[in-house]
């Protein structure tokens, strides 16, 4: 599709021209067109929905083939850590997205379950496929559990919605940070919204919502000056907003190791790694986050559930260059 701004669509923004001039497309298709690099100018492709756009530009827009409204079932492998009737958790590995979305239609999260759970999957409202309460980021590992049935959904996103402040449930992360944080432990309480320009980004702004993290240093990594120059530090999350670790270590002046996307001006600290360190972190291509600590209270017994999952092979790898340094 191709747009001809007039300039008196009422806003210059990008998003807001194109829902004026396109209305048979939702304003959320568009917006995950543009966030998904399908709408371009003369200049390449545009990914911001708030860029200003001036009469006489012509926006093009490439519209994907339809997909099923259903995801479809794919036989990709999953870590299975517990199963029953009602939930299985999984130890998720980097590069697996949790959930269908634009540029990501296919290989998720959800298209595993599927194809894993088959005709156990009771309908999520009215459609059969599995209940996702939480989510991981892309390249974040670790435990993640999914509903099964519209029973299991409805309790366990009451749990993750109360995140533990009456009930047993319980979440906590492995971050590998840049340098020492000066207080061995604390609370990281400080609101969290979109960032005002990069759409894509997370920020913690005065208005913004509600977010906890409680933090405490597992253990120091010396560089080769002999100082500090990062840290394994255990999160527990009180609240749970979108790159909410990564986005509280980094306001507190520590970015979480390889995330390129809240601490690439930290990249020169890699300087003061050793050989070894250096390289493992190279080649670890995506954020040091593992979430290794799972408790909910069973969906239907009530039992309290409790799930550890050890730090991934790159990690690992990660933290032993680190001591080798030492």
């Amino acid at each position: 599709m191709t747009v001809i701004v007039a300039g008196d669509e009422g806003s210059p923004r990008l998003d807001r021209v194109l829902a004026s001039k396109l209305p048979e497309l939702s304003r959320s298709r568009l917006k995950a067109l543009i966030l998904a690099g399908q709408v371009s100018l003369g200049s390449g492709a545009v990914r911001d929905p708030a860029y200003h756009v001036t009469a006489g530009d012509t926006i093009t827009i490439d519209v994907p083939e339809a997909v099923a409204a259903e995801p479809a079932a794919e036989a990709i492998p999953l870590q299975i850590v517990y199963e029953d009737d009602d939930i299985v958790v999984i130890d998720k590995p980097a590069g697996l997205v949790v959930h269908p979305a634009a540029g990501h239609e296919t290989g998720t999260l959800v298209n595993a379950l599927i194809a894993h759970c088959g005709a156990s999957l009771s309908g999520i409202g009215g459609v059969k496929r599995p209940g996702i309460v939480h989510r991981l980021d892309k390249d974040t590992t670790g435990l993640m559990v999914v509903a099964k049935n519209d029973m299991a959904h409805a309790s366990l996103s009451a749990q993750f919605a109360d995140h533990g402040r009456t009930g047993a449930m319980e979440r906590g992360y492995l971050a590998f940070a840049w340098g020492l944080p000066h207080r061995p432990h604390g609370t990281i309480n400080a609101p969290i919204d979109r960032h005002p320009h990069a759409r894509d980004k997370m920020a913690v702004r005065p208005r913004g919502r509600e977010a906890i993290t409680h933090y405490e240093v597992q253990e120091s990594f010396a560089g080769r000056d002999g100082k500090p120059v990062a840290a394994l530090i255990a999160c527990h999350l009180e609240t749970g907003r979108t790159h909410q670790i990564r986005v509280h270590l980094a306001h507190l002046g520590h970015p979480l190791m390889g995330d390129s996307v809240y601490g690439p001006h930290f990249k020169t600290k890699a300087n003061q790694l050793g050989p070894q360190a250096r390289a493992a972190l190279e080649s670890l291509g995506r954020q040091a986050l593992h979430a290794y600590l799972l408790v909910i209270e069973h969906p239907r017994t009530g039992e309290i559930l409790r799930w550890e999952s050890g730090l991934p092979e790159d990690l690992r790898l990660l933290g032993g260059a680190m001591r080798a340094a030492l």
